[in-house]
């Protein structure tokens, strides 16, 4: 990476500041705004990449990153897949599937220590994990980053050492081994209280915390409602051959039009099966038996099947370099 980094970098840091969605009122202006933050993305950084979870937001912007890259010829970016060992077989699939669809180059981001120690020792999600075990990077982040004083921690993602280790660490080191300037990601303003306040450009250029880097953020400004009409009335239109030009929302998996399947629709079966939010296998529970886009979006929270304990500490995790 440019010893000059971000100086070559020519992006305005304050756009977005103060904003929430309402600032863009219809779905048009949305769709707008993040074409134009993905094509400054993909002109700016000299190597970005995009962090794909198999989930709607990343797949949404990475569905923007090929639309921007194939219309203004650029190249399109690696994708960035953190493998923290708790992944739903099923978001696995769906990610080699598209990427060999849509012809995306995908990196797997893990913490190689950890998981050395997880297969050695034949652990399972839970089991505790002695840190003196692991070797000095990892120690170092654990007592002096995060200052866990205890002398294990659980093998769990969905935790304060658990999720820096697989998540953070993991993205960090993928960062500086393949020298990416700029992290294209799909973090929302209404998702989640810790990210309301960020930019579509957002600097992370503390080398003691992380790799120099900034964070391009192109659908800030979608709502979760907004995530599932732009997917229904354009992505899946545009991407499936058989699906109504005029768009078309299903009420199941069996309720898709005629000569379309599930495997067809770039959109995980996990939201088909009432999953409003993904993260770890064994800490993430379907919210509703009806599909996500048909749930009470308004007036329920999005993230609810999750662990609750990481989500008290998002800010805190942030601060460190989670998404």
């Amino acid at each position: 990476m440019s010893e000059e980094f971000p100086a070559y970098v020519d992006v305005d840091y304050t756009d977005g500041e103060g904003e929430d969605p309402a600032d863009y009122p219809s779905l048009q202006h949305k769709i707008e705004k993040a074409i134009d933050v993905t094509r400054q993305g993909l002109e700016e950084y000299e190597n970005p990449a995009v962090m794909w979870t198999g989930g709607k937001d990343s797949t949404l912007t990475l569905y923007f990153i090929n639309e921007v890259a194939e219309e203004f010829g650029y190249e399109k970016p690696t994708a960035v897949f953190i493998d923290h060992f708790q992944h739903f077989d099923d978001i696995t699939d769906f990610v080699e599937r598209w990427a060999d669809e849509w012809d995306i180059d995908v990196v797997y981001a893990r913490n190689e220590d950890v998981g050395e120690y997880v297969d050695e020792h034949g652990l399972e999600p839970g089991d505790d994990i002695p840190v003196d075990a692991l070797n000095e990077q990892n120690q170092h982040h654990i007592r002096d980053i995060l200052e866990y004083e205890e002398d294990d921690f659980p093998f769990l993602l969905d935790t304060y050492v658990g999720n820096h280790l697989l998540k953070t660490v993991a993205l960090n080191n993928a960062l500086e081994e393949y020298g990416i300037d700029g992290v294209i990601s799909g973090v929302r303003w209404d998702e989640q209280e810790a990210r309301a306040d960020e930019t579509f450009f957002s600097p992370r250029h503390d080398p003691d915390i992380y790799p120099p880097h900034d964070r391009i953020q192109p659908i800030l400004q979608f709502a979760e409602a907004d995530v599932w009409d732009v997917f229904w009335s354009y992505v899946v239109p545009e991407t499936v051959e058989a699906f109504p030009d005029e768009g078309y929302v299903p009420e199941s998996a069996e309720d898709l039009p005629e000569g379309v399947s599930q495997e067809d629709v770039p959109i995980s079966p996990k939201y088909f099966a009432g999953f409003r939010s993904l993260g770890s296998e064994v800490s993430t529970e379907k919210t509703e038996e009806e599909p996500a886009w048909l749930q009470d979006l308004e007036n329920t929270t999005e993230r609810a099947g999750r662990a609750q304990d990481k989500e008290d500490l998002m800010e805190r995790l942030r601060d460190l370099g989670y998404m």
